[in-house]
């Protein structure tokens, strides 16, 4: 919550603006002012200045709506009002706002519908007597109404950002679990119309009939009169720009997805939330190809990097004359940088993209070099050094940072998707060249074998991908952003300071009113809707929900889970069935070979059958029953359970991460979609923390014994997962 001094401040800021907008003061400071009026605007302003005008008076009220939630407020505060009646009150009047909303949205179905149906009509003419020029005439009249449906379709999204917002607003001012309230009682009742704005009806029906129709007249027109029906052969999807964006417009209505979006939400780049009717495209100056390509590379090969180590870290922990479980603390001290190195690199993105690059590859280059030398060296702390200054080159806030602001929106899914295949591709390489790297000879003194042969190998990549950067890339054009204050002289900064100090003459006390109703509570919800970032781990953490801090335990916990699976791998193999390094190698880099086909199936069939909190709690109780059948209670420990019980695991836990990123990306305030503060930055964190105290448990669990070893590491995972199930229950309606 901001202090009472914050309110104040942003509150007066709100009565200097208006007068400067009048012109009352002149030159820089009306300038200065301006733009900090742009940045505070309200979002009831923003929701009103995206409505299509002629359907104004079918929306949902917000800025009445948001009258009711302050007046409900202060008649709690002076107890006229109890909490049932105010929930029951506000339900009705919501029940009325969406009835209003929906039947509106049938209405214009209804019409479309009509619509179709005619030129459904000139379409069988068409067919007896077909014309190029009728034909070409009968398409743009199509499209005509698939553009009439692509408003429809931004109206009901509009209309859906407004609810969740408002009932968001709700539980803030009231602190009543309101949402949770409503949603149980409407979402399944017979009567409610709630799910008909969530979920459409009959936008199905003419997306198809636009699809099929547009279709037939494309491929008649090329075949030249020849009407084969498109259900009697094997065609490509129709592509058509109007198609294109409708059923775009639907999947983000619906959250219905295909495999490339739903990879592509991984990387948690999160867009605005209000929809525009016209995209915003990247300057097509700021993107290159070949530095996108460099920025993947960066992703792929530190990925490599991270897990390269995990199927040889014991042995190479117990030849320094370290326990074997020592391997915890190696394979955990790139997680421990990287949990540092995460916000420095984001910062640094904020003014250059090639130099934190540099930067990453020439630490990683000493980092594994340092690694490898160890070795002959006979030293454990220079392999924790060089595990160290490897973390401390991850740049993968850079990585992300690059796709978000320098990638145009038509390929930004395909590059986030990009990101997320190179990481995963990465986890499951590494592994695999370690098992690879079974040699042992000597150059010069220098030792290559199993343990220092990763090390090197990486040495080479990295000093090689250097040498690529720094020929190849490009660093984008710096353009002054929107949700930075432009820097303006001292002079600017102090007519400011001076104009918040006097009192200002509001031009008529109808200026007044309007800005009591737009902008009466902006001291409130400025801060959380404004455009401005967070620009630190307290106004981050601020702004974090019941809602996003359940989701970030889910992250913590799945990584958790996962890194217990992964670091532990060779050892408990090793104490229970003598596996070879080879042999832990097959296994870890085909856990990471399942990554793609699961997301595949997930992406294209799953999410679109049952919702994003459904598979996320389903997900979640599949990796409760992975850890539960991974625990050594059944006497011989065989090689089937520990395989089955750590599959079931590990791609429980992928499909947990995907749908959870997605929920996150739809529950996290908007504030946290860019900056140094960002949805991606707490996301990393919070999976390498995870990683961090997976890493130290196994190292501590060690001095137990690695008999018992297994168990001891799987019931913190066992009770993290239970708790993430029980709030993921308790806030499970909050996820509409």
């Amino acid at each position: 919550m901001f202090n009472t001094c914050e309110h104040a401040r942003l509150g007066l800021e709100q009565r200097v603006i208006a007068p400067l907008s009048k012109g009352t003061l002149i030159g820089d400071v009306e300038f200065f002012v301006g733009h900090l009026q742009r940045e505070m605007v309200a979002f009831g302003k923003k929701l009103k200045e995206r409505q299509i005008q002629e359907w104004q008076g079918y929306y949902i009220n917000y800025k009445l709506m948001k009258k009711r939630v302050k007046q409900y407020a202060q008649q709690i505060q002076l107890e006229t009002l109890d909490r049932r009646h105010v929930l029951k009150d506000f339900s009705r009047m919501l029940d009325n706002q969406i009835e209003k909303t929906v039947l509106f949205l049938l209405e214009q179905q209804g019409l479309l519908a009509s619509r179709i149906a005619k030129l459904g009509e000139e379409h069988e003419v068409i067919q007896q007597e077909p014309r190029i020029s009728r034909i070409a005439e009968l398409r743009e009249a199509y499209r005509a109404v698939g553009q009439e449906l692509l408003k429809l379709l931004f109206f009901v999204e509009v209309n859906a950002v407004g609810l969740r917002k408002i009932l968001k607003k709700f539980e803030k001012r009231l602190g009543y679990k309101f949402t949770d309230y409503y949603v149980k009682t409407r979402a399944n009742h017979p009567y409610s119309q709630l799910q008909q704005v969530f979920k459409h009806v009959g936008v199905g029906a003419v997306v198809g009939a636009l699809s099929r129709n547009l279709h037939e007249l494309q491929e008649n027109q090329q075949s030249q009169g020849s009407f084969l029906s498109i259900y009697d052969q094997p065609t490509l999807p129709l592509q058509d720009p109007v198609i294109d964006s409708i059923r775009a417009a639907v999947d983000r209505l619906t959250n219905s997805t295909n495999f490339l979006n739903f990879l592509g939400k991984h990387a948690l780049i999160v867009d605005e939330e209000l929809p525009t009717p016209v995209d915003e495209h990247v300057g097509g100056e700021r993107y290159h190809f070949m530095s996108l390509s460099l920025n993947l590379a960066n992703t792929f090969l530190y990925m490599v990097n991270t897990y390269i180590i995990v199927p040889t870290a014991d042995d190479y922990s117990t030849s320094l004359g370290a326990a074997p479980t020592v391997c915890g603390i190696v394979i955990g001290a790139m997680a421990v940088a990287q949990v540092f190195s995460s916000v420095y690199f984001s910062a640094w993105s904020n003014k250059s993209y090639f130099r934190p690059l540099v930067f990453s590859s020439i630490v990683l280059f000493l980092g594994n070099a340092m690694y490898a030398m160890a070795y002959d060296l006979n030293s454990i702390w220079i392999l924790l050094i060089g595990r160290l200054l490897c973390g401390f080159g991850s740049a993968r806030a850079v990585n992300r940072r690059y796709i978000s602001d320098c990638v145009p929106l038509k390929i930004r899914m395909q590059a986030s998707a990009g990101f997320v295949s190179a990481s995963a591709l990465g986890m499951a390489c590494g592994p695999a060249l370690a098992g690879l790297l079974q040699t042992n000879f000597q150059i010069l003194n220098i030792t290559f074998n199993q343990d220092t042969l990763p090390g090197w190998v990486m040495t080479i990549a990295w000093l090689l991908y250097l040498a690529w950067l720094s020929i190849t890339f490009k660093e984008p054009s710096r353009e002054i952003e929107e949700n930075h204050i432009p820097q303006q002289s001292n002079s600017v900064n102090s007519a400011l300071e001076k104009g918040l100090r006097k009192p200002l003459l509001i031009g008529s006390e109808d200026k007044v009113d309007e800005d009591a109703d737009q902008d009466n509570d902006d001291s409130e919800e400025a801060p959380e809707e404004s455009r401005q970032p967070a620009n630190s781990i307290g106004a981050a953490y601020r702004l974090l929900t019941p809602s996003v801090k359940v989701q970030l335990l889910i992250y913590f916990m799945l990584k958790y889970a996962m890194e217990i699976l992964l670091s532990e791998s060779s050892v408990v193999t090793t104490y229970y069935f003598n596996w070879t390094t080879s042999t832990v190698s097959v296994f870890l880099a085909c856990l990471g070979l399942t990554v793609l086909p699961v997301n595949i199936i997930v992406g294209s069939y799953i999410s679109n059958m049952f919702e994003d909190r459904q598979i996320l709690l389903a997900s979640e109780l599949m990796v409760f029953v992975g850890i539960l059948f991974s625990f050594n209670v059944i006497v011989p420990y065989s090689e089937p359970q520990y395989i089955c019980s750590g599959l079931l695991m590990f791609v429980s836990a992928e499909v947990l991460e995907g749908v959870n990123l997605s929920l996150l990306s739809r529950v996290m305030s908007s504030r946290l979609s860019r900056g140094t503060y960002n949805g991606g930055l707490l996301s990393t964190e919070a999976g390498t923390l995870a990683r961090v105290i997976a890493d130290a448990t196994i190292t501590l669990a060690g001095y137990v014994g690695v008999s018992r070893l297994l168990n001891i590491t799987l019931v913190p995972s066992f009770f993290i997962c239970v708790v993430s199930i029980i709030l993921t229950c308790y806030t499970y309606n909050s996820l509409y």
